[in-house]
């Protein structure tokens, strides 16, 4: 059972991954289509084409290997300063740009004239550019603002799940109560398993970080009520201080683990899973969003701990990148978890929605043969062109983004090596959930 659970999640997550790249290309295809642009081809997937079928004047298909796709627009660069679309050089460094120049000039056919990208204005250019990482942030927030205020997160909350029958010192790291230990202020005031702490002081609490920074500012008298078979009760308490696990400012255990000296009252909280507010979910989603931009950043710093979890007897950390068949083992594992469906569901559109984020944050990054890299092409076109008309020089012409490409076949053998660097990690040392 457990292996067929598996399978499930990592088709689905194949098919979820089909999903988000077909989208991301559905960018790039409507508004090329829209400004006019000829699109000869609409890939989804790399390698042998294992189906395809002809509307119009474009070529849909899928290839063999999901992991990217592409559409094909005639005249992405422009031709050279000779005019010509096709020369021949010496220079290897010239030569692909020639290639590159001329691949990008394939299919052209009689009144592609006015239909090739290069053509466009740059803000046409920028959004054709942006189309494809915008749509997978949409699908992103879609899916998350879907799950979260339909479904919602696994949160604690103020529910007793149990109640602690002596107070440890939590930095003890034991459960077994020892002759001496005194008896937990929950247990000695009465609080029992399945009652709703709805106030504290007198003060109403609707949720477990503020009922547990009330807590942890007490010792002493105070006063805990209770929701129980639908009637509230007051229940007297004198709680004590005890040495606890240190939170964040969002309530987060702090990890390494630290420990201060709070008040205590002594209870476990149950987890339910709770649906989120519009807010609290623009709030979490923008908390991703930030989250998935600083990863990014720090991708090149992880690379010597990913080669040493890799090819050492280094440790793979859990915040270490992961690719699509990490992605994939993951989503499998998830389905094996002993959790309500709903959960389990929630689990992996948020696999989906990060994935989505990563695509849209790692597209936009200014270099080729990236999306971003063609909109800083564009970008830098117009800021040209705009200082030739301020100062009133002859119009520069469109930006030969095709001089880039040595840089970009450089930038592109790193993201191969990069990617097979992880796809090691992802087989040898994988990301486990914990």
């Amino acid at each position: 059972m457990t292996v067929l659970l598996t399978l499930l999640g990592i088709v689905l997550f194949v098919l979820g991954l089909l999903v988000s790249i077909a989208w991301h290309e559905l960018g790039h295809l409507s508004t090329a289509k829209l400004f006019g642009i000829r699109v000869p081809q609409y890939m989804v997937g790399f390698g042998p084409t294992i189906w395809s079928r002809r509307k119009g004047e474009t070529e849909y298909g899928f290839k063999a290997v999901p992991a990217g796709g592409y559409i094909r627009m005639i005249g992405m660069f422009p031709p050279g300063r000779d005019g010509r679309i096709e020369a021949r050089s010496t220079s290897p460094w010239r030569s692909m740009i020639e290639d590159a120049r001329e691949a990008s000039f394939e299919e052209l056919q009689p009144g592609d004239e006015n239909r090739l990208f290069y053509t466009r204005k740059p803000w046409k250019r920028v959004i054709v550019m942006f189309a494809g990482p915008f749509m997978n942030l949409i699908l992103a927030v879609v899916i998350f603002f879907g799950s979260a205020m339909a479904v919602g997160f696994e949160t604690q909350t103020t529910r007793v799940a149990g109640v602690t029958n002596c107070v440890i010192d939590q930095s003890q790291k034991r459960d077994t109560c020892r002759a001496g230990d005194p008896v937990s202020p929950a247990k000695a005031a009465g609080l029992l398993k399945g009652d709703r702490i709805v106030a504290f002081n007198g003060e109403r609490v609707s949720d477990w970080n503020t009922l547990s920074d009330r807590i942890r500012a007490v010792t002493g008298p105070a006063t805990v009520t209770v929701q129980r078979d639908g009637v509230e009760r007051l229940l007297p308490v004198t709680l004590m201080e005890n040495k606890v696990l240190k939170k964040d400012a969002d309530g987060k255990v702090l990890q390494p683990a630290q420990y201060v000296s709070a008040g205590y009252l002594g209870f476990e909280s149950s987890r339910e899973v709770v649906p989120l507010t519009f807010g609290e979910s623009a709030s979490r989603m923008t908390e991703q969003l930030q989250a998935g931009f600083e990863s990014v950043l720090a991708l090149p710093g992880k690379v010597p701990d990913l080669w040493d979890a890799t090819f050492g007897d280094g440790e793979r950390k859990a915040d270490s990148p992961v690719g699509v068949v990490g992605a994939a083992r993951i989503s499998g594992e998830l389905m094996t978890i002993d959790a309500p469906p709903q959960t389990l569901l929630v689990y992996f559109l948020q696999l989906l929605v990060m994935f989505n984020v990563s695509l849209f944050l790692f597209n936009m990054l200014p270099l080729l043969p990236l999306d971003g890299g063609h909109i800083a092409g564009a970008l830098w076109e117009s800021v040209r062109r705009h200082a030739a008309r301020i100062f009133k020089r002859p119009d520069p012409g469109p930006f030969d983004v095709a001089k880039l490409m040595p840089a970009a076949y450089v930038v592109a053998g790193v993201f191969v090596c990069f990617t097979l660097l992880v796809l090691a990690a992802d087989i040898v040392n994988p990301v486990k959930l914990t």
